[in-house]
């Protein structure tokens, strides 16, 4: 009986040996992750600061505090009531982009350092908006977050936090002076859609017109083109008529007959009263009527004879 009452006391301690050891282990190897960091302190006092990797610590004797983030961080704080120059409370929405640094500092230096961050930024951003009006904090963007995280920054670098950037995602004035700004903005687009208007239409009148005047003045160029051809065809047909003429060496009788057929074609219009009729045509005349056998009256030998028509 003592024997295995001896035996079970050495189990138990061996199984006590081993839980003890594997505590042990388990306390003295940490794996710090990327983009971690770990400080640990030995006996109460900061002892150093672990980097991403495998690392061994004295059990009961070191001890890690919990990880700090080393990436970016983005916080978005509720919006703030901020009083402007001109005595209008508007409501400022911020976002802060910050990075720790210093794992040590944003340990020992602060002890909430997203908290404190919050409060200095509401703090300076009273600040700054209360040395503009609406107008200048509603078209200032820029300059406010400019000025926030020169503050910003300089305030957090001892607390090992670098702030990136910082921005308002909005700034909402008052109902009654929102509505005022719609009435606002509500006229001044209706005068630009009115301006552009009234631009359309004048460009279009002076398209018109230029396009009436360019088609006015092709149709007085082929008016003119259409006459200068015109005359040129009638000068090709007369010269062409005078050379058969000459050529085929008309007598006076030919010449004779010829106008006598022309005669019905000048009496056509009704503004021909007076016909001038040449001498040479009278002696053509006088022998036609000698071919024809007709006694034709004596007709003077010299001057053109006048025949009327009523």
């Amino acid at each position: 009986m003592n024997g295995s009452a001896g035996g079970i006391g050495l189990t138990i301690v061996l199984i006590v040996l081993v839980i003890f050891v594997l505590v042990v282990l388990v306390k003295s190897v940490r794996i710090i992750p990327q983009a971690r960091a770990g400080v640990v302190e030995r006996l109460g006092k900061y002892q150093r600061t672990l980097n991403p990797g495998l690392t061994i610590l004295i059990p009961f004797v070191d001890r890690l505090l919990p990880l700090l983030d080393l990436r970016e961080q983005v916080v978005s704080f509720p919006p703030q009531p901020v009083i402007t120059e001109d005595n209008l409370v508007v409501s400022i929405d911020t976002v802060v982009y910050f990075q720790v640094t210093d794992p040590r500092a944003a340990t020992y230096e602060i002890a909430n350092y997203i908290q404190a961050v919050e409060q200095l930024t509401t703090t300076t951003l009273r600040n700054v908006v209360g040395g503009l009006n609406l107008e200048e904090a509603l078209t200032s963007r820029d300059q406010i977050n400019g000025q926030l995280r020169g503050v910003l920054d300089e305030a957090t670098g001892r607390w090992g936090i670098r702030v990136g950037r910082v921005e308002l995602k909005a700034i909402d004035p008052p109902h009654s002076i929102q509505d005022s700004m719609e009435k606002q903005m509500r006229a001044e687009r209706d005068r630009r859609a009115a301006i552009l208007t009234a631009e359309g239409t004048k460009q279009s009148a002076i398209l018109t017109a230029e396009g009436q005047r360019q088609a006015a003045i092709l149709a007085a160029e082929g008016d003119a083109k259409a006459a200068i051809l015109r005359a040129d065809g009638e000068a090709q047909a007369i010269h062409k008529v005078f050379d058969a003429i000459h050529k085929g060496n008309p007598t006076q009788k030919l010449l004779a007959y010829q106008y006598l057929q022309t005669l019905p074609k000048l009496a056509d219009g009704s503004a021909n009263k007076l016909w001038i009729i040449p001498s040479e045509v009278g002696e053509a005349l006088k022998g036609i009527g000698n071919v024809l056998g007709t006694t034709t009256p004596d007709s003077p030998a010299d001057g053109p004879e006048m025949v009327s028509r009523g």
